[in-house]
């Protein structure tokens, strides 16, 4: 046995609120790697819809690594929410038309960027992820957190708006850890290692 099928959209038997990710995505600019699951209290197509202000026009993506973690009722708000920050209103004028047609002449809305999650990062439930934002490896967000800047690599960040709470493990782990980089391993290899990734010795792993 080498692990579950990754490309099976609902790996356990008699329970289907609980998906590999990637095979029920249909939003080409939402990339998800292998292994990553997306649990849900209702129905696991409920993801789509909590990425919020996706619109095609902006092009914006959503990606999402390996052995991800993604508990019910986690958003992600995309570039579509925006609006002027530096103008003297804030008020969308152009998309109500009647009149008001030209209001965005020569003037965009900001465009923070894709938001990208790394390698094996746990998020609690109801967290919010911003747009432009960057999730490291290893990072574990609470519950109930609203992510609003880059979370540092195997951190735990927590709060409104989150804020570190502390290091997973010593600097010098980390990078040893980031250099490691398990999540690309061949399956087999990642199954014969089940009992190292599982327990805290990286010095067996690493020989």
């Amino acid at each position: 046995m080498i692990g579950p099928d990754k490309d099976r959209g609902l790996p356990l038997a008699h329970y289907d609120r609980l998906c590999f990710l990637k095979n029920i995505i249909q939003n080409p600019n939402i990339i998800v790697g292998d292994y990553t699951y997306y649990d849900d209290f209702e129905d696991v197509m409920n993801f789509e819809k909590n990425v919020k202000y996706h619109f095609d026009f902006i092009n914006d993506k959503l990606i999402i690594g390996k052995f991800c973690m993604i508990a019910s009722d986690v958003k992600f708000i995309m570039n579509g929410a925006n609006h002027l920050t530096d103008a003297l209103t804030t008020y969308p004028f152009a998309i109500f038309g009647n009149g008001w047609e030209n209001a965005m002449e020569n003037k965009s809305y900001p465009n923070k960027g894709d938001i990208r999650i790394g390698n094996d990062v746990w998020i609690g439930y109801n967290a919010t992820i911003m747009a432009g934002v960057t999730i490291g490896d290893g990072a574990i967000i609470a519950t109930n957190s609203t992510v609003v800047r880059d979370v540092e690599p195997y951190s735990i960040v927590g709060g409104n708006p989150a804020i570190e709470i502390k290091k997973r493990f010593s600097e010098e782990k980390i990078t040893k850890l980031l250099e490691l980089k398990w999540w690309d391993w061949d399956i087999k290899k990642i199954t014969r290692n089940i009992q190292y990734l599982t327990g805290n010795d990286l010095a067996g792993i690493m020989d």
